[in-house]
């Protein structure tokens, strides 16, 4: 079964396309860092009596996310920016707070350490695709 046809990849057309001017903020949350929780929640049973946010509350644009993609992966991709949808959420920042004082975690692992990992992980992958 194939589930990803290579063919249909121009890795010189890839584009970074951004909403808005980018200055809108995320928080990038590594996967390791939420399965630790699950299993810490699981392993300790702790009963939340509310509910909770899990994820990273360190923010960072989303040009800067771009840029900071784009110059990991010496990548000559365009960022192009399109009209930001009225919907679309100017913050995202999870408050941990709740969480943290009921089992004490926060989030470890370093954005340029989860987005090298995962940069890796999709090389890897690009790699032993026979894509010529």
């Amino acid at each position: 079964m194939v589930l990803f046809d290579c063919a249909s990849i121009d890795i010189e057309l890839i584009t970074g396309l951004i909403d808005g001017d980018g200055a809108q903020t995320r928080s990038l949350c590594f996967i390791d860092d939420l399965v630790d929780l699950l299993i810490l929640i699981f392993e300790n049973n702790i009963i939340a009596e509310k509910p909770f946010n899990m994820g990273n509350p360190s923010e960072i644009s989303v040009l800067e996310i771009a840029e900071t993609i784009k110059a990991m992966t010496n990548s000559k991709s365009k960022i192009i920016f399109k009209d930001l949808p009225q919907d679309d959420p100017k913050v995202r920042q999870p408050d941990i707070s709740y969480i943290k004082s009921l089992s004490d975690w926060e989030p470890k692992v370093p954005l340029s350490e989860g987005l090298n990992t995962t940069i890796q992980y999709f090389d890897r992958i690009l790699n032993n695709m026979e894509c010529k």
